[in-house]
């Protein structure tokens, strides 16, 4: 029955896939700003956390301004769903600059050409997906660590998009061996670092509340003097498939300021150059996961 299910779950998203891809970009835009008034008003969707989160980073905020950011952030949610299946069809390695900009990429640049492990450090902000999928187009490879999905002929199809332009995945869980290897053999690691690492994880301040983050990317880059790059790919102007890929900032283990000393104060640190980011285009991160708990 699972098996029934599953495959009856994969259809569905194929079918939908097939649908958003035969869509123009404005139709696409428009028909996700439609769903985002019924996911907001009509059937709100974790109305309570999404309150919760956004009271917790803008406490000085309106009920007004609270409902706005929540309809945006649908928006962006459902636009980035569509975004993945017009990526595929629309992005190639001859056109990639008509889509995508980097800003402050030059540092990184110089690293990638250096035979030095690189970790890039991310969250659940602008269009993630994108992020990797654009990295693969520029002829640089990256290691991306994911959850598996539950359902394997979804998790499936989402791979194939994922390693469409040279991205590899590791899995969350039983991956360490592949993260250590990769790092041995100076590759790029992505991490999605902004998710709650429960009560084994490293408390550090998120929106001025403590919030617990895994510590495995601060004691990775510490060990293997790996290169920490914050860095997020946002949406431009609000359109579609027009993206600015940002190089926020870069630690190296090999030159740490003073004031940086540990596990902590590194994990401290990218967390707040993601703050700083998300502060500045709260509209673009999913507030809908539990990140205080």
């Amino acid at each position: 029955m699972k098996r029934v299910v599953d495959y009856s779950v994969y259809l569905l998203v194929r079918i939908l896939f097939c649908v958003v891809q035969s869509l123009s970009l404005p139709t696409g835009q428009q028909l996700a700003r439609g769903l985002a008034r019924l996911l907001s008003d009509v059937i709100p969707i974790r109305k309570r956390l999404l309150e919760e989160n956004l009271l917790t980073a803008f406490p000085n905020s309106t009920a007004k301004e609270r409902h706005s950011l929540i309809l945006k952030m649908w928006e962006h949610v459902l636009l980035m769903g569509m975004e993945i299946a017009w990526a595929s069809r629309r992005i190639r390695d001859t056109n990639w600059p008509e889509h995508i900009r980097l800003t402050g990429a030059l540092p990184l640049m110089s690293l990638l050409h250096q035979d030095r492990p690189i970790i890039l450090v991310t969250g659940h902000f602008g269009n993630f997906e994108l992020g990797g999928f654009s990295l693969g187009l520029l002829t640089y490879p990256t290691h991306s660590v994911a959850r598996t999905l539950d359902n394997p002929y979804l998790d499936r199809f989402i791979k194939r998009f994922r390693e469409s332009t040279g991205q590899f995945l590791i899995s969350k869980n039983g991956g360490a061996s592949d993260i250590v290897q990769v790092l041995e053999n100076s590759g790029i690691i992505t991490f999605l670092a902004d998710q709650s690492a429960g009560p084994k994880g490293c408390k550090v301040d998120f929106f001025g509340k403590p919030a617990s983050t895994f510590k495995a990317i601060a004691l990775l880059s510490l060990q293997y003097n790996a290169p920490l790059v914050v860095c997020y790919s946002l949406r431009r102007n609000n359109e579609p498939l027009q993206f600015e890929m940002h190089i926020t900032d870069i630690l190296d283990p090999l030159s740490l300021p003073p004031e940086i000393r540990n596990v902590q104060d590194v994990t401290q640190w990218y967390t707040r150059k993601l703050e700083e980011g998300v502060r500045k285009h709260p509209e673009q991160y999913w507030w809908i996961h539990r990140r205080w708990k």
